[in-house]
């Protein structure tokens, strides 16, 4: 590294300390970095992908933290591009870090105020299958086809009425009924309302 310099000899024509020492200057440090900046852009999209956007923020933010050392590099001992590569490539990393970190499009703010009743209780969907299952098995199998047919597969009570191979009205007495017998299973169980 080229820190500790010794002092200028000054009044020698066409010499200063970054040339009597050999170390260049922050200047020539900081044209050797933006020279490597269209190679360095290209390193960071083949990184990154499409998201050049991301991509311009790491490139500036590897410039930046090179020009801000340029003082303490050596150019000399260490080349100057694989350290500017070096510095992207953990950039990169790290941004892809935090990506993974927070959804895309998703910020705290967006669940602020969410009441807890709109989160859906996978637990309580299950109970509710198998009271639903349970009252079903309760009706006689004409009307439970009937009730399934037009309450849960949403079919007109024609369209049951043609694939059961029953009267129209016998769909419509049978789904009455059915319904009337499921209601009072469900209240059973303890499901208030859950029928009507």
């Amino acid at each position: 590294m080229c820190v500790n310099e010794p002092e200028s000899r000054e009044g020698e024509p066409g010499t200063s300390a970054s040339h009597a020492t050999g170390c260049p200057d922050e200047r020539t440090v900081a044209y050797l970095i933006v020279a490597e900046r269209d190679s360095l852009r290209r390193f960071i999209i083949g990184l990154m992908g499409r998201d050049v956007h991301a991509a311009e923020d790491v490139l500036q933010e590897t410039l930046l933290r090179a020009l801000s050392r340029a003082e303490l590099l050596d150019v000399h001992e260490r080349p100057i591009r694989m350290w500017l590569f070096r510095v992207a490539r953990n950039l990169v990393v790290d941004h892809r870090r935090r990506d993974r970190m927070v959804p895309v499009g998703v910020t705290p703010a967006d669940f602020a105020g969410t009441p807890i009743a709109h989160v859906r209780d996978h637990a309580g969907v299950v109970e509710d299958r198998s009271i639903l299952g349970a009252a079903l098995s309760a009706l006689p199998p004409a009307h439970r086809e009937a009730v399934v047919r037009v309450h849960l597969l949403d079919q007109s009570g024609a369209d049951a009425a043609a694939e059961m191979g029953v009267p129209r009205g016998t769909v419509k007495s049978r789904t009455h009924h059915g319904v009337r017998v499921l209601r009072a299973e469900l209240e059973r169980h303890g499901v208030v309302g859950a029928a009507a």
